[in-house]
């Protein structure tokens, strides 16, 4: 089944903001993501997922996408599975949303995101955003 992932980001002049949720097993800071379910397409569970597991709205930047082998925790050990993770720029955040007594939100800057994530995984997944984030920048203005 194909999973996809996103990175929730904001913009306040120069700095760059990534949104992080809570995993539900362990409660480590990640990026969400989830399956795409039949008769749907990847940006279609993408907006889904921000929604369900952050309480977020806003714009996909589908051309930004990068692949990239997540480790996730399943008795007997780790599976490493491919996600495709969008960068997803945040318009709204809502108080209410459905895994949000499940989950915690948490912000911080793009140059300080990996201090946050204790997963060498998302480590590649947000050094991808950087190299990309002089045009991801541009292509969010679109939208502000």
């Amino acid at each position: 089944m194909q999973k996809v992932g996103l990175i929730p980001f904001d913009i306040d002049g120069n700095d760059i903001a990534i949104l992080f949720v809570t995993s539900m097993g362990r409660g480590r800071w990640i990026l969400p993501k989830g399956n795409v379910m039949k008769k749907e397409t990847s940006i279609s569970a993408v907006k889904r997922e921000a929604f369900e597991e952050a309480g977020i709205k806003g714009e996909v930047l589908e051309r930004f996408a990068t692949t990239w082998p997540i480790g996730k925790s399943k008795a007997g050990g780790v599976v490493r599975i491919p996600v495709t993770y969008y960068p997803f720029f945040v318009r709204e955040q809502l108080d209410e949303w459905p895994e949000r007594h499940k989950r915690q939100r948490h912000w911080a800057l793009l140059k300080d995101s990996a201090m946050v994530v204790d997963h060498d995984d998302y480590a590649h997944v947000l050094n991808a955003f950087t190299e990309l984030s002089y045009w991801i920048r541009e292509a969010a203005k679109e939208y502000k």
